[in-house]
């Protein structure tokens, strides 16, 4: 379903934040945080010169220092306001963030069979599930709505991304949870539909 908040915004650029020292080692970031490499400071760098023409007035970011960073370098490039959205951090990976699977399968060994079994509604040992992340995705789009000049740009991260751009387009679960962000990719999203920039 469409969100009807009026405040969502039409339309909007969504980026993934820029590749992190976890990211390499294939950790579990969640709402723990590891710094930008020069890989993912170069991915921001390229974004911004994307985007240094589509007029974005506002940048929108995660508070964590990944998508922060990489928020910053855009909005200097492209002469931005920057404003920190709570509600755009990641998914909360609770007890496993900061963890590889390899790790998780022997401090949690029935981890992976319970999170196949529902995708959607599992959720991280003291932390969220997807179905609960996508009400928070419902609220950052208006706040950002709220706080954007024009069309914004949201700087935000993987798992929560697929919530912003299912609530964005009122798609269900299953459509959600098949989307993928890579890393120094832009997305041109309306309600109607999106497009890889």
């Amino acid at each position: 379903m469409i969100p009807q908040d009026r405040h969502v915004p039409e339309r909007l650029f969504l980026a993934r934040h820029g590749q992190t020292a976890w990211n390499l080692e294939h950790r579990l970031q969640g709402q723990l945080d590891s710094p930008l490499t020069d890989d993912g400071i170069a991915q921001a760098e390229a974004i911004a010169e994307r985007l240094r023409d589509r007029s974005i007035r506002t940048v929108c970011t995660s508070p964590l220092g990944r998508a922060l960073h990489t928020a910053t370098i855009i909005a200097d490039r492209c002469g931005a306001e920057l404003v920190e959205i709570a509600e755009l951090a990641e998914i909360d990976h609770g007890r496993m963030a900061g963890m590889t699977w390899d790790e998780i399968d022997l401090a949690f060994p029935s981890a992976r069979e319970d999170r196949a079994a529902n995708r959607y509604g599992w959720a991280f040992p003291g932390g969220e599930s997807y179905a609960q992340a996508r009400a928070r995705a419902r609220l950052a789009l208006s706040a950002c709505g709220w706080a954007a000049e024009g069309t914004p740009l949201l700087v935000s991260h993987e798992m929560i991304g697929r919530m912003l751009r299912a609530e964005m387009r009122g798609l269900d679960s299953v459509s959600a949870l098949a989307l993928r962000h890579p890393q120094g990719v832009v997305f041109e999203i309306d309600r109607a539909q999106e497009r890889m920039l």
